[in-house]
């Protein structure tokens, strides 16, 4: 399964060289491992939204997304990761 993803992606290796064909091997299952977890549930499931205006703290999947897909965000809303 290939994906193609325009993204700077850093890969260390404890190897001093890695030849071509092992290198893009290690980009493809790198790629292909966050395909699967770069999703909007899992972020919910790892953050919150802090609104200081509202002195609210918001756990729902659904109100996170629907605030974070605001184009103007309000000041003082902030996403805070739980882990």
């Amino acid at each position: 399964m290939i994906h193609d993803f325009n993204r700077d992606l850093l890969l260390l290796s404890k190897t001093a060289h890695l030849d071509p064909e092992e290198l893009d091997r290690q980009m493809e299952l790198l790629n292909t491992l966050l395909y699967h977890v770069e999703n909007w549930q899992t972020f919910c499931n790892a953050h919150e939204v802090i609104d200081i205006n509202r002195r609210k703290i918001i756990s729902s999947h659904r109100r996170i997304e629907r605030i974070l897909r605001k184009t103007k965000q309000k000041a003082f809303v902030f996403t805070n990761n739980k882990n």
